[in-house]
Protein backbone atom coordinates (compact mmCIF):
# COMPACT_ATOMS: atom_id res chain seq x y z
CA UNK A 1 0.00 0.00 0.00
CA UNK A 2 1.33 3.42 -0.91
CA UNK A 3 1.32 6.13 1.75
CA UNK A 4 -1.37 8.79 1.70
CA UNK A 5 1.28 11.46 1.13
CA UNK A 6 2.56 9.63 -1.94
CA UNK A 7 -1.01 9.22 -3.20
CA UNK A 8 -1.52 12.97 -2.83
CA UNK A 9 1.65 13.66 -4.83
CA UNK A 10 0.30 11.48 -7.63
CA UNK A 11 -3.05 13.31 -7.57
CA UNK A 12 -1.36 16.73 -7.80
CA UNK A 13 0.95 15.49 -10.56
CA UNK A 14 -1.83 13.99 -12.69
CA UNK A 15 -3.94 17.14 -12.20
CA UNK A 16 -1.10 19.36 -13.44
CA UNK A 17 -0.41 16.93 -16.29
CA UNK A 18 -3.98 17.31 -17.53
CA UNK A 19 -4.05 21.08 -17.07
CA UNK A 20 -0.75 21.75 -18.84
CA UNK A 21 -1.48 19.31 -21.64
CA UNK A 22 -4.03 21.97 -22.58
CA UNK A 23 -2.09 25.13 -21.72
CA UNK A 24 1.24 23.90 -23.09
CA UNK A 25 -0.36 22.98 -26.40
CA UNK A 26 -2.07 26.38 -26.67
CA UNK A 27 1.11 28.23 -25.71
CA UNK A 28 3.19 26.60 -28.44
CA UNK A 29 0.51 27.41 -31.05
CA UNK A 30 -0.14 31.06 -30.18
CA UNK A 31 2.36 32.55 -32.62
CA UNK A 32 0.85 30.62 -35.56
CA UNK A 33 -2.85 30.39 -34.61
CA UNK A 34 -3.17 34.02 -33.52
CA UNK A 35 -0.49 35.70 -35.61
CA UNK A 36 -2.60 38.73 -36.57
CA UNK A 37 -0.84 41.86 -35.25
CA UNK A 38 1.24 39.67 -32.95
CA UNK A 39 -1.85 38.91 -30.86
CA UNK A 40 -0.68 35.46 -29.76
CA UNK A 41 2.76 36.58 -28.58
CA UNK A 42 1.19 39.64 -26.92
CA UNK A 43 -1.14 37.36 -24.94
CA UNK A 44 1.84 35.33 -23.69
CA UNK A 45 3.60 38.51 -22.62
CA UNK A 46 0.48 39.63 -20.74
CA UNK A 47 0.30 36.22 -19.02
CA UNK A 48 3.81 36.43 -17.59
CA UNK A 49 3.48 40.10 -16.70
CA UNK A 50 0.29 39.25 -14.78
CA UNK A 51 2.08 36.37 -13.05
CA UNK A 52 4.69 38.87 -11.81
CA UNK A 53 1.95 41.09 -10.37
CA UNK A 54 0.09 38.19 -8.76
CA UNK A 55 3.35 36.83 -7.30
CA UNK A 56 3.81 40.06 -5.37
CA UNK A 57 0.59 39.81 -3.40
CA UNK A 58 -1.81 36.92 -4.03
CA UNK A 59 -0.18 33.57 -3.08
CA UNK A 60 0.18 34.11 0.69
CA UNK A 61 -3.35 35.56 0.92
CA UNK A 62 -5.03 32.79 -1.07
CA UNK A 63 -3.07 29.86 0.41
CA UNK A 64 -3.53 31.00 4.02
CA UNK A 65 -7.27 31.61 3.51
CA UNK A 66 -8.24 28.76 1.16
CA UNK A 67 -5.51 26.21 1.87
CA UNK A 68 -3.32 24.61 -0.78
CA UNK A 69 -5.99 22.32 -2.22
CA UNK A 70 -8.62 24.92 -3.03
CA UNK A 71 -6.02 27.45 -4.17
CA UNK A 72 -4.91 24.87 -6.74
CA UNK A 73 -8.51 24.36 -7.90
CA UNK A 74 -9.12 28.12 -8.27
CA UNK A 75 -5.81 28.55 -10.11
CA UNK A 76 -6.72 25.74 -12.51
CA UNK A 77 -10.03 27.46 -13.26
CA UNK A 78 -8.06 30.57 -14.28
CA UNK A 79 -6.04 28.47 -16.74
CA UNK A 80 -9.20 26.94 -18.22
CA UNK A 81 -10.58 30.44 -18.85
CA UNK A 82 -7.68 31.03 -21.28
CA UNK A 83 -8.78 27.98 -23.29
CA UNK A 84 -12.27 29.48 -23.55
CA UNK A 85 -10.70 32.73 -24.76
CA UNK A 86 -9.10 30.79 -27.63
CA UNK A 87 -12.48 29.55 -28.90
CA UNK A 88 -13.12 32.99 -30.42
CA UNK A 89 -9.66 34.61 -30.32
CA UNK A 90 -9.48 38.38 -30.42
CA UNK A 91 -7.99 41.20 -28.41
CA UNK A 92 -11.18 41.40 -26.35
CA UNK A 93 -11.07 37.69 -25.43
CA UNK A 94 -7.37 36.75 -25.33
CA UNK A 95 -6.03 39.69 -23.31
CA UNK A 96 -8.62 39.55 -20.46
CA UNK A 97 -8.28 35.76 -20.15
CA UNK A 98 -4.48 36.14 -20.24
CA UNK A 99 -4.74 38.50 -17.27
CA UNK A 100 -7.01 36.03 -15.44
CA UNK A 101 -4.58 33.17 -16.14
CA UNK A 102 -1.63 35.24 -14.93
CA UNK A 103 -3.38 36.24 -11.72
CA UNK A 104 -4.18 32.60 -10.96
CA UNK A 105 -0.82 31.25 -12.14
CA UNK A 106 1.37 32.28 -9.23
CA UNK A 107 -1.04 31.11 -6.47
CA UNK A 108 -1.45 27.81 -8.36
CA UNK A 109 2.28 27.08 -8.52
CA UNK A 110 3.00 28.39 -5.04
CA UNK A 111 0.24 26.19 -3.59
CA UNK A 112 1.58 23.16 -5.45
CA UNK A 113 5.12 23.73 -4.19
CA UNK A 114 3.86 24.35 -0.65
CA UNK A 115 1.78 21.19 -0.75
CA UNK A 116 4.70 19.04 -1.95
CA UNK A 117 6.99 20.54 0.71
CA UNK A 118 4.49 19.90 3.52
CA UNK A 119 3.90 16.33 2.33
CA UNK A 120 7.63 15.70 2.08
CA UNK A 121 8.31 16.95 5.60
CA UNK A 122 5.47 14.87 7.05
CA UNK A 123 6.61 11.71 5.28
CA UNK A 124 10.26 12.28 6.24
CA UNK A 125 9.32 12.64 9.91
CA UNK A 126 7.33 9.40 9.75
CA UNK A 127 10.15 7.43 8.15
CA UNK A 128 13.02 9.08 10.02
CA UNK A 129 14.56 10.42 6.82
CA UNK A 130 15.97 13.82 5.90
CA UNK A 131 13.22 16.16 4.82
CA UNK A 132 15.29 17.46 1.89
CA UNK A 133 15.67 13.93 0.47
CA UNK A 134 11.94 13.22 0.48
CA UNK A 135 11.11 16.70 -0.86
CA UNK A 136 13.60 16.18 -3.71
CA UNK A 137 12.03 12.80 -4.47
CA UNK A 138 8.51 14.26 -4.47
CA UNK A 139 9.48 17.12 -6.79
CA UNK A 140 11.20 14.61 -9.07
CA UNK A 141 8.05 12.48 -9.26
CA UNK A 142 5.92 15.58 -9.89
CA UNK A 143 8.06 16.88 -12.74
CA UNK A 144 8.42 13.38 -14.22
CA UNK A 145 4.64 13.24 -14.66
CA UNK A 146 4.08 16.95 -15.30
CA UNK A 147 6.76 17.50 -17.95
CA UNK A 148 5.27 14.77 -20.14
CA UNK A 149 2.39 17.21 -20.76
CA UNK A 150 4.60 18.73 -23.48
CA UNK A 151 4.41 15.41 -25.28
CA UNK A 152 0.64 14.94 -25.03
CA UNK A 153 -0.31 18.57 -25.76
CA UNK A 154 1.80 18.71 -28.92
CA UNK A 155 0.66 15.23 -29.93
CA UNK A 156 -2.99 16.30 -29.72
CA UNK A 157 -2.38 19.36 -31.92
CA UNK A 158 -0.27 17.35 -34.38
CA UNK A 159 -2.96 14.70 -34.79
CA UNK A 160 -5.81 17.20 -35.20
CA UNK A 161 -3.97 19.66 -37.45
CA UNK A 162 -1.94 17.02 -39.28
CA UNK A 163 -4.22 16.89 -42.28
CA UNK A 164 -3.71 20.64 -42.86
CA UNK A 165 0.08 20.43 -42.98
CA UNK A 166 1.80 20.41 -46.37
CA UNK A 167 5.55 20.04 -46.40
CA UNK A 168 7.16 22.66 -48.60
CA UNK A 169 10.73 22.93 -49.83
CA UNK A 170 12.80 25.45 -47.90
CA UNK A 171 14.67 27.71 -50.37
CA UNK A 172 18.46 27.91 -50.14
CA UNK A 173 18.28 31.65 -49.54
CA UNK A 174 16.41 31.06 -46.29
CA UNK A 175 18.71 28.23 -45.18
CA UNK A 176 21.63 30.64 -45.34
CA UNK A 177 19.94 32.88 -42.76
CA UNK A 178 19.04 30.10 -40.27
CA UNK A 179 20.64 29.84 -36.86
CA UNK A 180 23.00 32.56 -35.65
CA UNK A 181 24.38 33.12 -39.18
CA UNK A 182 22.02 36.03 -39.76
CA UNK A 183 20.21 38.35 -37.40
CA UNK A 184 17.19 36.05 -37.31
CA UNK A 185 14.58 38.81 -37.08
CA UNK A 186 13.07 38.33 -40.51
CA UNK A 187 12.61 34.58 -40.82
CA UNK A 188 9.88 33.90 -43.35
CA UNK A 189 7.57 31.08 -42.38
CA UNK A 190 7.95 28.94 -45.47
CA UNK A 191 6.75 25.38 -45.38
CA UNK A 192 3.54 26.39 -43.68
CA UNK A 193 -0.03 26.64 -44.83
CA UNK A 194 -2.78 29.03 -43.93
CA UNK A 195 -4.47 28.84 -40.56
CA UNK A 196 -6.22 25.48 -40.02
CA UNK A 197 -9.95 25.24 -40.65
CA UNK A 198 -12.00 26.83 -37.87
CA UNK A 199 -13.73 23.53 -37.20
CA UNK A 200 -10.38 21.89 -36.43
CA UNK A 201 -9.41 24.79 -34.16
CA UNK A 202 -12.66 24.43 -32.22
CA UNK A 203 -12.12 20.67 -31.96
CA UNK A 204 -8.64 21.13 -30.52
CA UNK A 205 -9.60 23.92 -28.10
CA UNK A 206 -12.64 21.88 -27.02
CA UNK A 207 -10.36 18.96 -26.18
CA UNK A 208 -8.09 21.30 -24.24
CA UNK A 209 -11.05 22.66 -22.26
CA UNK A 210 -12.13 19.10 -21.49
CA UNK A 211 -8.76 18.01 -20.07
CA UNK A 212 -8.54 21.31 -18.11
CA UNK A 213 -11.89 20.70 -16.43
CA UNK A 214 -10.82 17.10 -15.78
CA UNK A 215 -7.75 18.43 -13.93
CA UNK A 216 -9.96 20.52 -11.65
CA UNK A 217 -12.18 17.54 -10.86
CA UNK A 218 -9.23 15.25 -10.12
CA UNK A 219 -7.81 17.67 -7.53
CA UNK A 220 -11.17 18.66 -6.03
CA UNK A 221 -12.29 15.05 -5.51
CA UNK A 222 -9.14 13.08 -4.72
CA UNK A 223 -6.68 15.46 -3.02
CA UNK A 224 -6.47 15.57 0.79
CA UNK A 225 -6.76 19.00 2.37
CA UNK A 226 -3.69 18.56 4.58
CA UNK A 227 -3.49 22.18 5.76
CA UNK A 228 -7.22 22.66 6.35
CA UNK A 229 -6.87 23.30 10.08
CA UNK A 230 -4.08 25.84 9.57
CA UNK A 231 -6.26 27.74 7.07
CA UNK A 232 -9.20 27.66 9.48
CA UNK A 233 -7.04 28.96 12.33
CA UNK A 234 -5.68 31.71 10.08
CA UNK A 235 -9.19 32.87 9.21
CA UNK A 236 -10.25 32.85 12.86
CA UNK A 237 -7.10 34.61 14.11
CA UNK A 238 -6.59 36.80 11.10
CA UNK A 239 -3.29 38.64 10.80
CA UNK A 240 -3.39 42.28 9.68
CA UNK A 241 -4.10 42.38 5.93
CA UNK A 242 -0.95 44.40 5.27
CA UNK A 243 1.17 41.71 6.97
CA UNK A 244 -0.06 38.95 4.65
CA UNK A 245 -0.30 41.20 1.59
CA UNK A 246 3.38 42.15 1.74
CA UNK A 247 4.74 38.74 2.76
CA UNK A 248 6.38 38.21 -0.64
CA UNK A 249 8.34 41.46 -0.39
CA UNK A 250 9.29 40.98 3.27
CA UNK A 251 11.08 37.77 2.37
CA UNK A 252 13.41 39.80 0.11
CA UNK A 253 15.14 40.89 3.33
CA UNK A 254 16.67 37.41 3.38
CA UNK A 255 19.98 37.67 1.49
CA UNK A 256 19.75 34.02 0.43
CA UNK A 257 16.63 34.68 -1.64
CA UNK A 258 18.18 37.76 -3.25
CA UNK A 259 21.29 35.73 -4.12
CA UNK A 260 19.09 33.09 -5.79
CA UNK A 261 17.44 35.64 -8.14
CA UNK A 262 19.88 35.00 -11.06
CA UNK A 263 19.28 31.23 -10.79
CA UNK A 264 15.51 31.75 -10.73
CA UNK A 265 15.48 34.22 -13.62
CA UNK A 266 17.70 31.94 -15.69
CA UNK A 267 14.95 29.33 -15.52
CA UNK A 268 12.68 31.78 -17.36
CA UNK A 269 15.35 32.77 -19.86
CA UNK A 270 16.27 29.21 -20.85
CA UNK A 271 12.67 28.01 -21.20
CA UNK A 272 11.66 30.98 -23.32
CA UNK A 273 14.74 30.56 -25.54
CA UNK A 274 13.92 26.97 -26.47
CA UNK A 275 10.20 27.50 -27.05
CA UNK A 276 10.64 30.81 -28.88
CA UNK A 277 14.05 31.32 -30.43
CA UNK A 278 15.16 27.74 -31.11
CA UNK A 279 11.87 26.71 -32.67
CA UNK A 280 11.76 29.80 -34.89
CA UNK A 281 15.39 30.33 -35.94
CA UNK A 282 16.47 26.71 -36.23
CA UNK A 283 13.47 24.37 -36.63
CA UNK A 284 10.95 26.51 -38.51
CA UNK A 285 13.64 28.22 -40.58
CA UNK A 286 15.33 25.04 -41.82
CA UNK A 287 12.60 22.36 -41.62
CA UNK A 288 9.25 24.15 -41.52
CA UNK A 289 6.77 24.83 -38.75
CA UNK A 290 5.29 21.32 -38.99
CA UNK A 291 8.40 19.99 -37.20
CA UNK A 292 8.01 22.24 -34.14
CA UNK A 293 5.55 19.90 -32.42
CA UNK A 294 7.83 16.90 -32.81
CA UNK A 295 10.84 18.82 -31.49
CA UNK A 296 8.90 19.99 -28.42
CA UNK A 297 7.70 16.43 -27.85
CA UNK A 298 11.35 15.35 -27.73
CA UNK A 299 12.07 18.09 -25.20
CA UNK A 300 9.09 17.07 -23.05
CA UNK A 301 10.00 13.38 -23.07
CA UNK A 302 13.62 14.04 -22.08
CA UNK A 303 12.51 16.52 -19.43
CA UNK A 304 10.01 14.09 -17.94
CA UNK A 305 12.36 11.11 -17.71
CA UNK A 306 15.27 13.16 -16.36
CA UNK A 307 13.06 14.87 -13.75
CA UNK A 308 12.30 11.49 -12.23
CA UNK A 309 15.91 10.33 -12.50
CA UNK A 310 17.49 13.44 -10.99
CA UNK A 311 14.87 13.68 -8.26
CA UNK A 312 16.07 10.32 -6.97
CA UNK A 313 19.73 10.86 -7.81
CA UNK A 314 19.94 14.09 -5.79
CA UNK A 315 20.18 12.22 -2.48
CA UNK A 316 23.43 10.60 -3.63
CA UNK A 317 25.06 13.43 -5.59
CA UNK A 318 23.67 16.48 -3.80
CA UNK A 319 22.08 19.51 -5.47
CA UNK A 320 25.30 21.30 -6.34
CA UNK A 321 26.66 18.54 -8.59
CA UNK A 322 23.37 18.41 -10.52
CA UNK A 323 23.20 22.19 -10.91
CA UNK A 324 26.71 22.35 -12.31
CA UNK A 325 25.97 19.46 -14.66
CA UNK A 326 22.92 21.38 -15.97
CA UNK A 327 25.01 24.54 -16.34
CA UNK A 328 27.71 22.66 -18.25
CA UNK A 329 25.10 21.10 -20.56
CA UNK A 330 23.47 24.46 -21.31
CA UNK A 331 26.86 26.11 -21.78
CA UNK A 332 27.87 23.49 -24.36
CA UNK A 333 24.53 23.84 -26.18
CA UNK A 334 24.76 27.64 -26.31
CA UNK A 335 28.29 27.56 -27.76
CA UNK A 336 27.24 24.92 -30.30
CA UNK A 337 24.17 26.94 -31.33
CA UNK A 338 26.37 29.97 -31.96
CA UNK A 339 28.35 28.06 -34.59
CA UNK A 340 25.90 25.47 -35.95
CA UNK A 341 24.30 26.26 -39.30
CA UNK A 342 21.09 24.20 -39.43
CA UNK A 343 20.30 22.29 -42.60
CA UNK A 344 17.59 19.70 -43.40
CA UNK A 345 20.30 17.10 -43.99
CA UNK A 346 21.19 17.30 -40.27
CA UNK A 347 17.74 16.14 -39.15
CA UNK A 348 18.86 14.16 -36.03
CA UNK A 349 20.77 17.19 -34.72
CA UNK A 350 17.54 19.18 -34.50
CA UNK A 351 16.35 16.70 -31.86
CA UNK A 352 19.66 16.45 -29.98
CA UNK A 353 19.51 20.04 -28.76
CA UNK A 354 15.98 19.87 -27.25
CA UNK A 355 16.84 16.50 -25.66
CA UNK A 356 19.92 17.98 -23.98
CA UNK A 357 17.98 21.13 -23.11
CA UNK A 358 15.21 19.02 -21.57
CA UNK A 359 17.75 17.12 -19.48
CA UNK A 360 19.19 20.38 -18.13
CA UNK A 361 15.76 21.95 -17.61
CA UNK A 362 14.73 18.93 -15.54
CA UNK A 363 17.49 19.83 -13.08
CA UNK A 364 16.69 23.55 -13.07
CA UNK A 365 13.02 22.84 -12.33
CA UNK A 366 13.21 20.01 -9.79
CA UNK A 367 16.22 21.22 -7.82
CA UNK A 368 15.33 24.92 -7.73
CA UNK A 369 11.81 24.18 -6.48
CA UNK A 370 13.18 21.77 -3.88
CA UNK A 371 15.86 24.28 -2.84
CA UNK A 372 13.25 26.96 -2.12
CA UNK A 373 11.24 24.49 -0.03
CA UNK A 374 14.33 23.49 1.97
CA UNK A 375 15.68 27.02 2.56
CA UNK A 376 12.37 28.63 3.55
CA UNK A 377 10.26 25.93 5.28
CA UNK A 378 8.41 28.47 7.44
CA UNK A 379 7.72 31.00 4.68
CA UNK A 380 6.84 28.53 1.92
CA UNK A 381 4.01 30.57 0.42
CA UNK A 382 6.07 33.76 0.14
CA UNK A 383 9.18 31.86 -1.01
CA UNK A 384 7.44 30.10 -3.90
CA UNK A 385 5.67 33.34 -4.82
CA UNK A 386 9.12 34.94 -5.16
CA UNK A 387 10.25 31.97 -7.24
CA UNK A 388 7.35 32.40 -9.66
CA UNK A 389 7.79 36.19 -9.77
CA UNK A 390 11.50 36.15 -10.67
CA UNK A 391 11.13 33.27 -13.12
CA UNK A 392 8.29 35.12 -14.86
CA UNK A 393 10.43 38.25 -15.01
CA UNK A 394 12.96 36.19 -16.96
CA UNK A 395 10.19 35.21 -19.40
CA UNK A 396 8.98 38.80 -19.79
CA UNK A 397 12.48 40.21 -20.43
CA UNK A 398 13.17 37.48 -23.01
CA UNK A 399 9.85 38.19 -24.76
CA UNK A 400 10.52 41.94 -24.63
CA UNK A 401 13.81 41.84 -26.55
CA UNK A 402 12.77 38.94 -28.79
CA UNK A 403 11.55 41.13 -31.65
CA UNK A 404 14.46 43.57 -31.92
CA UNK A 405 17.67 41.80 -30.82
CA UNK A 406 19.63 39.54 -33.15
CA UNK A 407 19.81 35.86 -32.26
CA UNK A 408 23.55 36.04 -31.62
CA UNK A 409 23.02 38.66 -28.91
CA UNK A 410 20.21 36.65 -27.36
CA UNK A 411 22.59 33.71 -27.01
CA UNK A 412 25.20 35.97 -25.41
CA UNK A 413 22.60 37.28 -22.92
CA UNK A 414 21.59 33.72 -22.07
CA UNK A 415 25.24 32.82 -21.57
CA UNK A 416 25.82 35.86 -19.33
CA UNK A 417 22.87 35.02 -17.07
CA UNK A 418 24.09 31.41 -16.87
CA UNK A 419 27.58 32.55 -15.80
CA UNK A 420 26.07 34.87 -13.18
CA UNK A 421 24.02 31.93 -11.88
CA UNK A 422 27.10 29.74 -11.59
CA UNK A 423 28.80 32.49 -9.57
CA UNK A 424 25.95 33.34 -7.16
CA UNK A 425 24.29 29.96 -6.49
CA UNK A 426 27.33 28.32 -4.79
CA UNK A 427 27.34 31.12 -2.17
CA UNK A 428 23.91 30.02 -0.93
CA UNK A 429 24.78 26.33 -1.18
CA UNK A 430 28.00 26.79 0.81
CA UNK A 431 26.18 28.73 3.54
CA UNK A 432 23.44 26.09 3.71
CA UNK A 433 26.09 23.37 3.99
CA UNK A 434 27.73 25.16 6.93
CA UNK A 435 24.46 26.30 8.57
CA UNK A 436 21.68 23.84 7.61
CA UNK A 437 18.16 25.24 7.81
CA UNK A 438 16.20 23.21 10.38
CA UNK A 439 13.15 21.54 8.80
CA UNK A 440 9.70 22.49 10.02
CA UNK A 441 8.47 20.46 12.94
CA UNK A 442 6.16 17.57 12.18
CA UNK A 443 3.70 18.78 14.81
CA UNK A 444 2.76 21.75 12.69
CA UNK A 445 0.71 19.51 10.42
CA UNK A 446 0.27 16.51 12.67
CA UNK A 447 -3.21 17.11 14.00
CA UNK A 448 -5.01 16.78 10.68
CA UNK A 449 -2.84 13.84 9.64
CA UNK A 450 -3.46 12.08 12.94
CA UNK A 451 -7.18 12.62 12.56
CA UNK A 452 -7.10 10.93 9.17
CA UNK A 453 -5.23 7.93 10.50
CA UNK A 454 -6.99 7.40 13.84
CA UNK A 455 -10.58 8.10 12.80
CA UNK A 456 -10.32 6.20 9.54
CA UNK A 457 -13.39 4.10 10.33
CA UNK A 458 -15.51 7.08 11.32
CA UNK A 459 -14.97 9.69 8.63
CA UNK A 460 -15.59 9.98 4.93
CA UNK A 461 -12.43 11.08 3.16
CA UNK A 462 -12.33 13.85 0.67
CA UNK A 463 -10.33 11.34 -1.36
CA UNK A 464 -12.39 8.18 -1.27
CA UNK A 465 -10.52 5.68 -3.40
Amino acid sequence: MISRNFKNILVVSVGFLSLFTAYGGLQSLQSSLNAEQGMGVASLSVIYASIIVSSMFLPPIMIKNLGCKWTIVVGMACYVSYSFGNLYPGWYTLIPTSVILGLGGSPLWSAKCTYLTISGNIQAAKEGKKGSDVINQYFGIFFFIFQSSAVWGNLMSSLIFGQDINIAIIPDEQLESCGAADCGLNISINGTTSKPAQKLVWTLVGCYIGVGVLAMLIVAIFLDNIDREQSSEFRENREPFCHTFLATFRLLKDWRLVTLIPLTMYSGFEQSFLSGEYTKNYVTCALGIHFVGYVMMCFGAANSLCSFLFGRLARYTGRAALFFFAALTNFACIIALLYWRPHPDDLPVFFVFPALWGMADAIWQTQTNALYGILFPREKEAAFANYRMWESLGFVIAFAYSTFLCLEYKLYILLAVLVLTVVTYPIVEFYEHKNPTPPIEEGTYQSHQAKIETDEHKIIYETSM
